[in-house]
């Protein structure tokens, strides 16, 4: 599984985005692929669940991989990488529960009263 790691090194390094923005961008295309094959809403849970178990795995293996200095350090650089990407995920999946209106008919926009 060492070749994982290997992946994500080439296409931090090829792509020149940081693996920050990339686990932004990840987590939003993997959210909207979750959405397509469980073929749910934006609002549902089980895409966002299915982003948050790839992602948990995905950090998981990165602590089994990688061996810092301070372990305290790695686990904030864990943390804030599972909240990097499922920020976006967060975001859409609340707008769809609480302001469904906001993504909803987005061709009727400025059509309103």
């Amino acid at each position: 599984m060492a070749g994982w790691y290997q992946v994500k090194l080439f296409v931090e390094h090829a792509s020149g985005v940081s693996m920050d923005a990339l686990h932004v961008l990840v987590g939003f295309m993997l959210f909207i692929v979750a959405v397509t094959v469980v073929r749910r809403g934006l609002g549902s849970f089980v895409p966002w669940s299915a982003v948050l178990v790839v992602e948990l795995a995905n950090e998981l293996y990165d602590l089994s991989v990688e061996r810092w200095p301070s372990l305290a350090t790695q686990l904030g650089e864990s943390t804030k990488d599972i909240m990097l990407t499922m920020a976006l995920p967060t975001l859409l999946l609340a707008i769809a529960r609480w302001r469904p209106g906001w993504i909803a008919d987005a061709g009727s926009a400025g059509n309103g009263p």
